[in-house]
C-alpha cells in the first residue's frame, strides 16, 4: 500500500533525508536511534498524555461553526488550537521533546523562532523542568513579536538575535544549528516545526498527531464518522498540518488542503508560496521544496504572518505536493487579514494571522453543503493583536 508517511531513513517519496554536515552527524544520530524507542516506552507515553491534558489542556474542542458554516454553505468545523496553553499548537511538540531531552541527559535547551510561539512554547516547557533555554530569533521578529519576546524572558529564556541575512525564521535556524554543532554533548535542538534533519520532520509529526487523533473520535461523536471530506492547515515549515493531516494522509477519500501564505501575490516578488515558487533544493538539512534563484541562492520570503515566512516547507508537505496528495492554495496577505477579522465578528474568536490563511480558503474554494470541513485554527490573535490594529486602523 503506498503511504505519505516517512519512511525509516526519514524520506517521504523523494524529500527529507537527512543533508548535514559532519560536525552534525553524532546529534542527529543519537536522536535518531532513540527516537522511536522513547517514544513507544510506557513512562514516556504516560508522562505525555498527562502533560497535554493536565498542563496543556488536551483534547482541544472540536466546534461547529455554525454561523461560518450557513455563510458558505457547507459544514464547518474548527479545530481549537488556540485554546491550547500558550495559545498555538506549538507546546504539543515542545512538551514532547523535552521529555525527550531529558530521557537523553541533556541539560541545555535551545530553539529557532519565527512569530515567536514557538520560542514561548519551548520557554514554557524549559521553565516547567527547571532547563536553560536559549531561543535564537531573528532581529525583525523580535521587533514585530514584541509581546512573545517579553513572554519568553519571563520564562526565563534568553533570547538571542540574529543578525544576518533577512534576520529573521531561517537566520535564527542557521544560528541554532551553529550553537548546536558547537555543544553536541549536553544541548537538545527543540526545532519547531516538520523541517530540518531526519528525525525531526517524523517526529515533530508525530508529537503533533494527537490533532488528528482527537479530530477523529471528536468527529465520530457530532457527525457518527471519523473521517472528514476535507483537512485544511495553513503551511509555512508545516507542524499544525502535519498534525492534522497525520491520521488521514493514507486514507484517499479525505481530502488534504494546505494553505500558504502568497504574500503580496504568488509573482509579486513578495511572497512565500512554496509550492507555486518552489523547486526541489536542500535547507536545514532536508531535501524538499524551496523558493530559490536560478543559481540556487535561497529567495527571501515574504508574508505579513511572521509564523509563514518560511522558504520552504516540509518535506512530508513537498511530497503532498509533487504526488498530488495534497491540494495547495496560496491565500494573500489582504484575503487573510480579512478572513481573520471575518471569524473574529462572525463566531468570537480571533484567529491567528497563519490559522486565518486557512480560513480565507473559504472564498476561494466551493464545498458542498453536505461537506464537512475541518479547518484547522492553530493559533489565537492575542500576538498579531498589533498587526490586525495597524492594518484595519482598529
Amino acid at each position: 500500500m503506498k503511504t505519505y508517511q516517512a519512511d525509516e531513513k526519514g524520506y517521504y517519496g523523494e524529500f527529507g533525508g537527512a543533508y548535514i554536515p559532519e560536525m552534525l552527524y553524532p546529534n542527529t544520530e543519537e536522536l535518531r536511534q532513540n527516537y522511536i524507542r522513547i517514544m513507544e516506552e510506557p513512562s514516556f507515553k504516560k508522562e505525555f498524555d498527562q502533560l497535554l491534558k493536565d498542563y496543556i489542556g488536551r483534547p482541544t474542542p472540536l466546534y461547529f461553526a455554525d454561523r461560518l458554516s450557513r455563510k458558505y454553505n457547507t459544514k464547518i468545523y474548527l479545530k481549537r488550537e488556540d485554546l491550547c496553553h500558550t495559545g498555538a499548537h506549538k507546546v504539543n511538540n515542545t512538551i514532547g521533546q523535552i521529555l525527550m531531552a531529558k530521557k537523553l541527559g541533556k541539560n541545555r535547551i535551545i530553539a529557532e523562532t519565527g512569530a515567536g510561539q514557538h520560542g514561548v512554547a519551548t520557554a514554557t516547557v524549559c521553565a516547567l523542568m527547571g532547563i536553560e533555554c536559549i531561543v535564537y530569533m531573528g532581529e525583525i521578529d523580535i521587533a514585530r513579536q514584541a509581546p512573545n519576546v517579553a513572554r519568553m524572558k519571563m520564562l526565563g529564556a534568553e533570547v538571542r538575535p540574529a543578525l544576518s541575512g533577512s534576520r529573521t525564521l531561517k537566520d535564527a535556524t542557521n544560528e541554532a544549528i551553529r550553537d548546536w554543532i558547537n555543544n553536541p554533548v549536553d544541548t537538545h535542538y527543540i526545532i519547531g516545526s516538520v523541517v530540518g534533519p531526519h528525525p525531526y520532520p517524523d517526529m515533530v509529526a508525530r508529537f503533533q498527531s494527537v490533532i488528528s487523533e482527537e479530530i477523529k473520535w471528536q468527529l465520530k461523536e457530532k457527525e457518527g464518522r471519523e473521517n472528514p471530506d476535507y483537512v485544511v492547515a495553513c503551511v509555512g515549515g508545516g507542524s499544525n498540518a502535519a498534525g492534522a493531516f497525520y491520521h488521514y494522509l493514507d486514507i484517499p477519500e479525505v481530502g488534504i488542503i494546505a494553505v500558504e501564505a502568497a504574500g503580496k501575490g504568488i509573482d509579486s516578488g513578495e511572497s512565500a508560496a512554496t509550492s507555486a515558487l518552489g523547486k526541489v533544493g536542500i535547507i536545514h538539512g532536508s531535501k524538499t521544496l524551496l523558493m530559490q534563484t536560478n543559481d540556487g541562492q535561497i529567495t527571501e520570503p515574504y508574508s505579513i504572518s511572521a509564523g509563514l515566512d518560511y522558504p520552504g516547507v516540509g518535506p512530508m508537505h513537498a511530497n503532498l505536493f509533487a504526488s498530488g496528495r495534497g491540494e495547495f492554495i496560496s491565500i494573500t496577505d489582504d484575503d487573510a487579514m480579512n478572513a481573520g477579522l471575518l471569524l473574529s465578528k462572525m463566531e468570537g474568536i480571533i484567529p491567528a494571522i497563519e490559522s486565518s490563511h486557512a480560513l480565507a480558503i473559504l472564498e476561494h474554494r466551493k464545498f458542498k453543503p453536505e461537506d464537512i470541513v475541518v479547518i484547522n485554527l492553530s493559533g489565537r490573535g492575542d500576538k498579531d493583536l498589533n498587526n490586525y490594529i495597524e492594518y484595519f486602523n482598529l
